[in-house]
């Protein structure tokens, strides 16, 4: 059975979570901002993501934007910046229209003309996720966007894999599933589909019980990927 579904996750592996932060210390007037900003960037994606997994496991699912806000407003008052509303909000505005990584437009575009059929499974809003694709340029290359929102519980948890089976109507074998964060390709590898690890900073495998079938540094390596996956399935098959 060969690969004919690539889901992508969102955030740290299409778009860049640093980007809104970056462009924002750029602005004339963030002095103070510039000096710390990736740091801050750092600490408000660590709090979104354990805010989400928290809350996951407390059965209290709240929309990941408002996730977003809180880490957020938590990262600026540990660096002494919770006062400035107006930076808040520009932050804010920026993170809903992140940009892409260099790449991802090529490559959707190529496993497009290919016929794989290219989706995104995320912990993000549908709002969130909308208004990334939209402002991206890539909303012509995506055949489906899942959002969390649709099973009110946040990734590693199974029943958000099983969004992909359920409306694509694809087996787990046909997908390769493609993350940045190590804990998303654990899950889905955990629930079946073949995995491939976007490296991008060259970190450590995470000490988890499933671990990446494929890893790269980027997304430019998918459709390499993806044909070796086929072509040994092929040959299984023979």
């Amino acid at each position: 059975m060969s690969i004919k579904v690539c889901v992508f996750d969102a955030y740290g592996t299409l778009f860049d979570v640093n980007s809104a932060a970056r462009q924002c210390a750029d602005e004339p007037g963030r002095e103070q901002f510039s000096t710390s900003w990736p740091a801050i960037s750092a600490q408000w994606r660590e709090k979104q993501l354990s805010y989400s997994w928290l809350l996951t496991v407390l059965k209290n699912y709240t929309d990941f934007w408002e996730i977003t806000e809180n880490a957020l407003d938590y990262a600026l008052e540990s660096f002494g910046l919770s006062s400035d509303n107006e930076l808040k909000q520009r932050l804010l505005k920026l993170y809903a229209e992140l940009d892409a990584y260099e790449e991802v437009q090529s490559v959707l575009s190529e496993l497009k003309e290919k016929t794989i059929t290219c989706a995104i499974l995320s912990n993000g809003s549908k709002f969130m996720l909308n208004s990334a694709v939209q402002s991206s340029g890539i909303k012509a290359f995506v055949d489906k966007v899942m959002s969390v929102d649709d099973v009110r519980t946040f990734k590693p948890d199974p029943l958000v894999y099983k969004m992909v089976v359920d409306n694509l109507l694809c087996q787990k074998k046909e997908v390769l599933f493609i993350s940045s964060n190590g804990w998303d390709i654990s899950g889905a590898a955990s629930y079946g589909f073949e995995t491939m690890w976007i490296n991008r900073l060259g970190a450590p495998i995470d000490r988890l019980p499933f671990k990446p079938d494929f890893i790269a540094t980027d997304l430019t390596a998918v459709e390499s990927r993806i044909m070796q996956i086929n072509s040994k399935k092929k040959i299984e098959n023979l």
